[in-house]
């Protein structure tokens, strides 16, 4: 069985549309974990009124989306674990595909990846995100596409939860820990929509990368400061382009 958890937070705008391709999935066994740090608009509502769906749900105050996720961890059945965010929408044979692919293989594997299309507000796509996972090139850059892929559950229980003290790049410390001895797999498939924009789109995500890949990759620091700035540019000019776009 797989876990979906997902944190919430004044989501309203978002998050029915994340439930909707939830509902639509061709393979249905999974359970759906809801974690909301106290929302004040109709979030709440929304998951309550999808309660048919949902195997576990709380709203209380929290630390912010990695603490979230870590209280779903905890609360997680499946042996496969898959984290989304409100507004992110997978096609209705993501889990279908997954699972294929795991009745495909006899080997210990840590953590299955795909493809996720990068979406504007209007819904048009912008990039593909997410290859196969190389170590030489992941130690440097986040190259795969975190949404809505598995992590296996004895990863969290063998190297521990997410890191609080990162707000916006834990995902890719975590992934780092294990470092060229994580097991991977890789669906080339695009599974899902994923909207640009939010901090994970932003120079503190670079900086916090940076960290993760010297304190926990134990990578060098003027490499780690060179790929810091290719980055950055990369960024600034995807911004430019994406506002260009917008005025067309």
């Amino acid at each position: 069985m797989f876990s979906i958890i997902i944190a919430t937070y004044n989501a309203e705008s978002g998050i029915q549309k994340t439930i909707d391709s939830l509902r639509n999935q061709i393979l249905r066994d999974f359970e759906l974990i809801m974690i909301d740090g106290s929302s004040t608009d109709n979030t709440v509502r929304i998951i309550q009124e999808n309660n048919d769906l949902v195997s576990y749900f709380v709203s209380e105050p929290d630390l912010g989306l990695y603490d979230a996720w870590n209280k779903g961890i905890k609360v997680a059945k499946g042996d496969w674990i898959c984290f989304l965010g409100a507004g992110d929408i997978l096609k209705a044979d993501a889990f279908y595909r997954y699972n294929q692919l795991l009745l495909t293989i006899n080997a210990n594997i840590d953590y299955i990846s795909a493809k996720v299309n990068r979406v504007d507000e209007r819904g048009e796509v912008l990039t593909v995100l997410g290859r196969k996972w190389i170590w030489n090139e992941f130690k440097y850059n986040m190259t795969v596409a975190h949404v809505g892929s598995l992590h296996f559950k004895s990863l969290f229980l063998d190297y521990g939860l997410f890191d609080l003290s990162y707000k916006i790049c834990s995902d890719y410390e975590f992934l780092l820990r294990k470092k060229n001895g994580l097991n991977c797999l890789f669906l080339d498939y695009v599974i899902g929509d994923m909207p640009i924009g939010g901090v994970s789109f932003s120079t503190k995500a670079l900086f916090e990368s940076a960290r993760a890949k010297v304190k926990t990759a134990h990578q060098p620091i003027f490499k780690v400061v060179t790929q810091f700035f290719v980055q950055y540019f990369l960024l600034k000019s995807f911004r430019i382009r994406h506002k260009i776009f917008k005025k067309q």
